[in-house]
């Protein structure tokens, strides 16, 4: 079985590159990045703003990946699967809830931030928004792993009840993301003469070196 991945966003040093293209660059200050490049997508969705940093990272590069792509618009949702992995977990979330919590004559711990304090609430977030009510799995690492990525995806294609998967890495410390989404689906005659590219480790690694 033949593989493709037929659309990718890359977000690394604040900016934003998608299918080989340099689709937005921020030069303003680490913390505006997000909210920034939310505005120059011309988002509408509201819940965006209440999201921790590693959601709002993981819906912009899903965003800037699949805001054209007419084949996954085709799509059957529960048919589709999420696969993502990171290195820092929740981290950057946690530290803000420990903070919320370790002065006891200020106790004030925020639900709306302990929520996020799971690293596959970012999963939980693009679903919502895209409908996606297939498989889904959040992995942890001590770095990033195009074999794990690639070999989980492959497996979910070979089954019966997947047609595409949205993979990658999505990581945040110290408010900087980095993160990389992409999708893969089977190939067909309709994509064998594009742009599009192999799913192999090589070109895993190779978009996310990018």
């Amino acid at each position: 079985m033949d593989t493709t991945i037929t659309t990718y966003t890359r977000i690394r040093r604040q900016g934003i590159l998608s299918n080989d293209q340099l689709f937005y660059e921020h030069n303003g200050e680490a913390a505006t990045f997000a909210g920034d490049a939310y505005k120059h997508l011309q988002l509408s969705y509201p819940k965006f703003h209440k999201m921790d940093l590693l959601c709002k990272a993981g819906l912009l590069a899903t965003e800037t990946a699949l805001k054209d792509h007419a084949s996954f618009q085709s799509l059957d949702m529960s048919r589709v699967a999420i696969v993502l992995a990171n290195r820092a977990s929740s981290l950057e979330t946690d530290r803000q809830h420990q903070r919320s919590i370790s002065d006891k004559s200020n106790y004030f711990p925020s639900p709306a931030v302990f929520v996020y304090t799971l690293p596959n609430i970012v999963i939980g977030e693009i679903a919502i928004k895209y409908k996606i009510t297939g498989e889904n799995a959040f992995f942890v690492c001590e770095h990033f792993d195009a074999a794990l990525l690639h070999d989980y995806a492959e497996t979910l294609l070979k089954s019966e009840h997947t047609d595409a998967v949205l993979a990658g890495w999505t990581d945040v410390d110290q408010g900087l993301t980095d993160t990389l989404i992409y999708l893969v689906e089977r190939s067909t005659d309709s994509n064998k003469n594009t742009n599009f590219k192999p799913h192999s480790f090589e070109t895993i690694n190779q978009l996310y070196t990018l």
